[in-house]
C-alpha cells in the first residue's frame, strides 16, 4: 500500500483508550530487544501524525531510553505507541488498529537483533540497524 495519508482508528484491549490518527508511512516490523520484551515478540507498527486520544487518563508513558518513550494502557497493559523525543510522528501498534487496515507490512527494522527462536521468512527488505 502507498504511504498516502489516510485516517486510522483503534484502541486498547479493554476499550479504555481509543484513538484516531493520520497514517504517514508503510508499516514495518521492529525486531529490537526492547520491542520484543515490550510486546512479547517483534512489534509491527505504522507511523502516524495528528494523534487524537480518547481516554487519555488511562494512557501511561514509559521512557524506555534517553531517546524515546512507549505508551500503553494502564488498565489492560496493551502496547500502543512508540515516540522518539522531539518528533511529530508516532509509531502506532498494528495490533491495536481497527480492521480492515488496508495495509501490508513493508519491511523489517533491527533485523540483526531478532530473537534466536524465529526466522524472518518473507522476502521483505530488512534493515540490520546496528
Amino acid at each position: 500500500m502507498s504511504s498516502e495519508n489516510v485516517e486510522i482508528t483503534g484502541g486498547c484491549l479493554c476499550g479504555a483508550i481509543s484513538f484516531h490518527a493520520m497514517r504517514h508511512d508503510t508499516p514495518s516490523m521492529c525486531h529490537c530487544g526492547q520491542c520484543r520484551r515490550w510486546s512479547g515478540h517483534a512489534w509491527p507498527a505504522v507511523g502516524g501524525t495528528d494523534l487524537k486520544i480518547s481516554g487519555r487518563k488511562n494512557l501511561q508513558w514509559f521512557r524506555s531510553s534517553e531517546n524515546a518513550q512507549r505508551g500503553f494502557c494502564r488498565v489492560c497493559g496493551s502496547s500502543l505507541f512508540w515516540k522518539q523525543n522531539g518528533s511529530v510522528h508516532i509509531s502506532i501498534s498494528m495490533g491495536c488498529i481497527d480492521e480492515p487496515t488496508g495495509m501490508t507490512l513493508g519491511g523489517h527494522i533491527y533485523a540483526a537483533h531478532k530473537g534466536d527462536y524465529y526466522d524472518i521468512a518473507d522476502d521483505l527488505p530488512q534493515e540490520a540497524t546496528e
